[in-house]
């Protein structure tokens, strides 16, 4: 299945000259969602992952079936405030700004085995941050599972001394 033609592009969103690849209408394609899940699964499988961990809140669509249907735990990771038990907190720059993110500590244990699952790849900085408090709860990233990937802006190479898995490669950005 080519997921390109489930995927809509929004031009000039959130800001001119941004082509948006908006992920909901692969959602609400009951074949392509399965496909894409299915996909990231049977790619993934061979990592042998305890915990997929998902990032807020696109992530959570992607890496929760996969923790399914994997037979693994599943592991939110939130924006500030959002984690009602302790937390650590990772920030990272992003083309306007600066955001953070947090996890239980208690969300990994020393040694687990991590996925860490998204719907799109782009600078690499959420991906990053996420991967840092894994690995600061002493999880070891085996690989980042995401349904696209915009090439131009760099992520992969961010993430180059992990394992990225992306479905679709878009050459614009």
């Amino acid at each position: 299945m080519d997921l390109r033609k489930v995927i809509r592009e929004i031009q000039d969103f959130p800001k001119e000259g941004v082509s948006f690849k908006d992920i909901t209408t692969l959602l609400k394609n009951p074949e392509a969602y399965r496909f894409a899940i299915d996909k990231l699964v049977e790619i993934c499988r061979p990592l042998n992952a305890d915990v997929i961990a998902c990032p807020e809140a696109r992530g959570f669509v992607v890496g929760a079936p996969m923790a399914y249907i994997l037979g693994t735990g599943v592991v939110p990771v939130r924006k500030p405030g959002k984690l009602p038990a302790e937390t650590v907190s990772q920030s990272y720059g992003l083309e306007y700004g600066e955001d953070e993110l947090e996890i239980h500590v208690d969300a990994i244990l020393p040694g687990q085995r991590v996925i860490i699952a998204d719907d799109l790849l782009a600078t690499g900085g959420t991906a990053l941050a996420a991967a840092k408090l894994v690995e600061r709860l002493g999880g070891v990233v085996v690989g980042f599972a995401f349904i696209s990937e915009l090439l131009p802006l760099g992520g992969r190479k961010l993430l180059s001394d992990y394992n990225v898995i992306s479905l679709v490669e878009y050459e614009d950005a």
